[in-house]
This record gives structure tokens, sequence and C-alpha cells, in this order.
């Protein structure tokens, strides 16, 4: 197929272009590069454009293309409480944005990246597809919104799409091609291999008091190799003509913050500082996904379902960058 991926350049977005190309799709990528880079397309296409940019966003959805795969958004939880606007703007109105193109076009499928954070606080730990929409925060709600608004739209149109709800992104590229390099990311288990690696000081730990196994949050952490995987058998199913669907994205088991500082420390062999600190605004205490349904669906199996795995591969990663930075 030929396909656009929006946020191409971006640490996702970059892995699923990566499978795609393997799997023989043609593939330009549409990135502002604000937090992507441009070495990570390899040798797609990258047409330097926003999503806020609708002339040139049309104008490139004007080439035909069968489907649209969207990782373009921001994903700080933090950020959104205290800037809400900056992701109602670019989650939700970007995202109106491309779908609008996407209908202007012709587009026959379209891949969404959501999150685990349009759930909030659910009722129990483990959550399923059908589980109440509650975020608790805006970039949850920025991605409710987006999931409505394609759902609408595939209820009016032709268009078939996939939500994907992410739960915890870690880990790279098993041969060290790609990696988390976005700057300032705040994942767990990049910044806990950073201070592994001297990049940081060391690392906090927002909250101890939660009603979870040692009082620290606790979440379902799925490597970026399996992700990437569940979106080209997402674009597979709806080009196999399936039904529109709405997937969870994890493993089903969650580990707490301290289990995951544990496990970089031992495959780091370094003690890095750890500083206790007070709960982050818009965190829930603990996520982990029903992950029964993209099994089921999509005949996803996971290749990297293992804490110390990922945390290898992350690692492996940010001690390549760390030689190339110093």
């Amino acid at each position: 197929m030929n396909l656009l991926v929006t946020g191409g350049a971006g640490y996702i977005g970059s892995h699923v272009l990566q499978h795609l190309r393997r799997g023989g799709h043609d593939v330009t990528v549409y990135d502002n590069l604000s937090t992507g880079h441009a070495w990570a397309v390899g040798d797609a296409e990258l047409v330097v454009g926003d999503l806020a940019d609708t002339g040139r966003l049309r104008e490139t959805l004007e080439r035909g293309f069968d489907g649209v795969l969207h990782f373009a958004a921001h994903i700080i939880v933090p950020e959104s409480v205290t800037d809400p606007l900056k992701y109602y703007g670019n989650n939700t109105r970007n995202t109106f944005n491309l779908l609008e193109a996407c209908a202007a076009t012709g587009v026959r499928y379209f891949v969404f990246s959501s999150t685990a954070a349009v759930y909030g606080i659910p009722d129990t730990v483990s959550v399923a597809e059908d589980a109440p929409l509650q975020p608790i925060n805006p970039y949850g709600a920025s991605k409710m919104m987006s999931e409505r608004m394609l759902m609408d739209l595939g209820a009016a149109s032709d268009l078939r799409y996939a939500s994907l709800r992410y739960f915890n992104v870690a880990g790279a590229d098993p041969e060290g091609r790609l990696g988390q390099a976005t700057p300032d990311a705040t994942h767990l288990i990049k910044v806990a291999c950073q201070a592994a690696t001297g990049q940081r000081d060391g690392i906090t730990v927002f909250g101890t008091d939660y009603a979870t196994r040692d009082g620290t949050c606790e979440r379902d952490y799925i490597h970026v190799e399996d992700l990437a995987a569940a979106h080209v058998r997402a674009l597979e199913h709806l080009d196999g003509g399936g039904n529109s669907q709405v997937l969870n994205c994890g493993y089903g088991h969650a580990y707490s913050v301290l289990e995951v500082l544990n496990a970089v420390k031992r495959a780091s062999g370094v003690d890095f500082h750890v500083t206790l600190g007070p709960r982050r605004e818009g965190d829930p205490p603990a996520l982990m996904a029903d992950a029964r349904r993209i099994r089921q669906t999509l005949a996803w199996e996971p290749r990297y379902a293992d804490l110390d795995l990922i945390v290898r591969h992350a690692l492996a990663w940010e001690q390549k960058t760390a030689l190339q930075t110093a």
C-alpha cells in the first residue's frame, strides 16, 4: 500500500516506519521535526510540515494514499495539566485537520496512536476496551476526543480505522538502529537508563504512598517493537476487510516504578541515585491492559514481553547515545 505516516520521525512512528518498509509498503513521512529526527526516517521520503498547515497537509494527501498512520502528538502528561490548550490544539484540533483532509482525498484506512490515558483511573487495575472513558488529564482527554471524531467519521463514511490504546511504551530496536531520542523525554525506563549511563544525575520517584504493592505507580510496559508489529497487523486487518477496532496495546501484567528501577540497576550494574518525591498531578495509581482483544482480533503475539529484555534494549540505546555525545 501507499501510506502516509504522521510523526514518523519520532520514537514510535520511526519504529513502525521500519516495519512497514520491511513489509514492502511505500511510505511517506509527514513530520514537523519538533521532537522527531530526520535521520530516523532513513531513506523514506520526508515531508517537513505541521498538521496545522492545512494547505501543505491537503497538498500532500492529494497525491493519493491508501492509509494513514497518525503518531504526531504531544505526550507529556504533567505538561498537559499546566498547558492544556497546547494539547487540545495539537492532539485534537490537528487530528481534526488530518481527518478532514483524509475524508476529502479518499483515504481508506486510518490507524490512530491513542493511549490508555483515556481510561483515567479505572475501577479495575486490568482495564478492557469497553471500560468507561474518564481521563483525568488533558493529554488523555485530547486523545479521547480524537478517538470520538474518528469513530463518528467511520460511521458516516467508508473510512475504516483502528485506534490503538498504548500502555507504557519502552525499549528500542534490538539492533540499535532506533530508540527513544526525543529531547527531554519523561518515559521512566529511558530516564532510568540515562541515569545509569551518566546522562542524568539520578531519577525522582513521584509518589510512594499509592495503594499498590510497594506504594509506587504500577504500569504495563510494552516493547516498542511489539507495538510496531501491532500497527502493521492492524493495517493488514483493515486491508483484509476487517471491521474498525479499538484495541489495547499492552501485555497484561504491570510493574511498579521501584521494580523498573531495580531492573535497570541489574542490567547496568550501576546503583544510580534515586530521590523519593511527592505525587505528580495527573498520574493514576495503576494501569494494566486487558490484552485479549488484540490477540484474538489481530492474531498478535508479542516477542519481547519481558521487562528485563525491554530494559536491556533501552539501556543499549542509551549507552550508544552516551558514547556519541561524549
